[in-house]
């Protein structure tokens, strides 16, 4: 039996479903390893905050103090913990 002080962990969401102004935390990336390791490369790596600031197609997103345009199709391959609503 849980107790109440117990929460249900956040389910994980791909980037492109994170609501514009919300930020989240990224769990895991998915796909070849050449994808997981450009997107690292860019910053999205694991335990990065991600903001995502516009876009659906085409997202901007802000990772590590820097913004960053990712196609929706690269976008899929990144999963994350949602933190913070949008505003």
């Amino acid at each position: 039996m849980s107790s109440p002080e117990e929460t249900k962990p956040t389910p994980l969401v791909r980037l492109t479903e994170l609501p514009v102004g919300a930020s989240g935390r990224v769990q895991e990336l998915e796909g070849k390893t050449e994808v997981c390791q450009r997107l690292r490369e860019m910053g999205f790596c694991e335990s990065a905050v991600v903001e995502k600031v516009s876009g659906a197609h085409t997202l901007l997103c802000q990772v590590c103090g820097t913004r960053i345009a990712l196609s929706d199709r690269a976008a899929q391959h990144i999963l994350v913990e949602q933190i913070r609503r949008s505003a």
